[in-house]
């Protein structure tokens, strides 16, 4: 038997040998570090909002399919749900991809992604596509709607500028802040889109209360924010005619109405998949509804479920929260999850008929396109801010040790 040949690398492939080799080895290194730092329980809901979005809508897409198909063409009744795979698949290499990098370099993306989506916005009035009396997407080979991708870097921008005043108490963080706000409200104003809006403004509302608002203050932009609301209501038809349609109950068989018979019409545990009926009647039933959707075909026991999911994620973002000590960090999770948590339960109180319609999608949930890898590109930036070492104990937040932490971008 002969012996097995010896490799000898040649002088100029040695080189390279070792740094594929010193690459392979850094990027299992690097993910074993990861995955002893990740919250593995923050991941596991994660997914199983996840898994829910796709059985919900497998259970929706005929719906939406059939009311969407003309005489020249039939969409296939899966035609969403195949769809919404294909995007989970891709949202989900981007949520890991982005938990394993650096909160530095996401912090730094994040500035240009906001620049670049604040550019896209301006451009939006003028060159978006309409849809349903909106003008909210550009049509860019695939339909991106700036104002999603906006959300996730405006909490790292907001919380990059909030926590300047560690450096320097003088700075005018609030009022920076304030107008970097007032410009993305009035940006989407124009398109309209007052439910993002509102949402921008609690999210900046809770980080600025943590970043150690005077209580006058405070008072002050609240009663901003309810005036701001009476201006809408006064001069802003789009959100006066909502207003009055909440206030003045939903009509028989409007969307509002059907959304709301839809979910109870399967009681406690469901009428069984793809045996609803009357979600074929409901409008959007794949994206705005389909929290009804999965009341309908699976019960208001499993939406009881899914809003403990969503309450679940929160309460372990802000318990994650409770040993940080640097501030840059706690503004952003808290960012990032008031966009999240704020978006998933409009959606939700819209459906219950306790809030007016938004036209907002249920993160993680509802069928997307490029909304559902802006969704999960939050969902990755949460997990990479509440990343932590096992053997690393930590302090409570003090002021001085956040300021020796914290650096310029």
């Amino acid at each position: 038997m002969s012996a097995s040949p010896i490799f000898i690398p040649r002088p100029g492939e040695r080189g390279r040998h070792s740094a594929g080799l010193r690459h392979r080895t850094d990027w299992k290194r690097n993910l074993r570090i990861w995955w002893r730092e990740v919250d593995r329980w923050l991941l596991l809901f994660v997914l199983l909002l996840m898994v829910t979005g796709t059985l919900a809508v497998a259970a929706a897409s005929p719906a939406s399919a059939r009311r969407l198909s003309t005489t020249s063409v039939t969409l296939p009744d899966l035609y969403f749900f195949w769809a919404h795979v294909r995007m989970q698949i891709l949202g989900l290499c981007v949520l890991i991809g982005t938990s394993l990098l650096p909160v530095t370099m996401l912090r730094r993306a994040a500035i240009g992604l906001a620049v670049c989506m604040l550019i896209a916005m301006v451009l939006v009035p003028f060159i978006g596509t309409e849809v349903n009396g909106a003008r909210r997407w550009l049509n860019l080979g695939i339909s991106l709607q700036p104002s999603e991708f906006l959300k996730p870097a405006f909490a790292m921008v907001m919380a990059w500028i909030l926590s300047w005043k560690l450096r320097d108490p003088g700075l005018p963080v609030i009022g920076v802040s304030a107008s970097f706000l007032g410009l993305i409200v009035v940006l989407l104003m124009l398109q309209p889109n007052l439910g993002a809006a509102i949402l921008f403004i609690g999210a900046w509302f809770v980080m600025v209360m943590l970043a150690g608002l005077p209580l006058q203050k405070i008072g002050m932009m609240t009663g901003g924010v309810l005036a701001a609301l009476l201006g809408a209501y006064l001069f802003y038809d789009n959100a006066r005619n909502r207003i009055d349609s909440f206030l003045g109950g939903p009509a028989a068989y409007d969307h509002v109405d059907l959304a709301g018979r839809t979910l109870q019409g399967g009681g406690w545990t469901g009428s069984g998949f793809w045996l609803g009926s009357n979600k074929m009647r409901l409008p959007e039933a794949h994206t705005d509804y389909i929290f009804s959707v999965i009341g309908e075909e699976f019960g208001l026991l499993i939406c009881a479920a899914v809003v403990l999911l969503y309450l679940a994620i929160i309460l372990r973002v802000l318990v994650r929260m409770v040993e940080e000590d640097r501030l840059f960090i706690i503004l952003a999770a808290s960012g990032l999850i008031a966009l999240f948590g704020g978006q998933a339960f409009i959606n939700i109180l819209v459906n219950l008929q306790l809030f007016p319609s938004k036209g907002m999608t249920l993160p993680l949930v509802s069928y997307g396109g490029s909304s559902t890898l802006a969704v999960c590109f939050t969902v990755g930036l949460l997990l990479a801010v509440t990343r932590r070492n096992p053997y690393l104990d930590r302090e409570p937040f003090d002021l001085k040790a956040s300021f020796e932490k914290e650096d310029v971008l």
